[in-house]
């Protein structure tokens, strides 16, 4: 089987140890009623732990921080596209535009010394309803397309009896 990377940018993580994406919603109360609604999503946040391996691991990680840079105005001297939508992140998990690095933390270790251990968050800063809304029509076609191929054997059910 093939390693597909996730792409944080330009940047292919091809080992990637997890992926996890949270959502969150703003809840308002309904004017003159004891009921309240959820009106908007809030955050998005995807956190990724992944492994650099190879000889171009430290060009890697130099490009990881290149992208985290919190003046807008420098992200986009480092990326010109930066200027009008944010970093992309393109996985078999979702498709997610106008993101931005909020967390990087790289370590080492005795036992993987020709390897860097990344840590990355990212959290959804919108910049454009366009982008906006093609980043969401990108997941929309990603999930219909998942769903449209054929994958692996469904679990084998375990019967389950009960103990006396």
């Amino acid at each position: 089987m093939a390693n597909v990377p996730v792409l944080v940018g330009a940047i292919p993580l091809l080992y990637v140890q997890s992926m996890s994406i949270s959502e969150g919603y703003r809840i308002e109360r309904i004017a003159g009623s004891k009921f309240s609604q959820a009106i908007a999503p809030t955050t998005k946040t995807i956190q990724i732990e992944a492994m650099l391996i190879g000889p171009d691991r430290l060009l890697l990680k130099k490009g990881l921080e290149a992208m985290a840079l919190t003046s807008r105005l420098l992200a986009a001297a480092a990326a010109p596209a930066l200027k009008f939508t944010g970093i992309p992140v393109v996985s078999g998990l979702t498709i997610a535009l106008d993101m931005q690095i909020t967390d990087l933390r790289f370590s080492q270790s005795i036992q993987k010394r020709e390897a860097l251990d990344v840590s990355l968050t990212l959290q959804y800063v919108p910049r454009a309803n366009l982008t906006a809304i093609l980043g969401e029509v990108a997941d929309l076609a990603l999930a219909a397309g998942t769903a449209a191929v054929p994958s692996g054997p469904p679990p084998n059910p375990i019967a389950r009896t009960p103990h006396a």
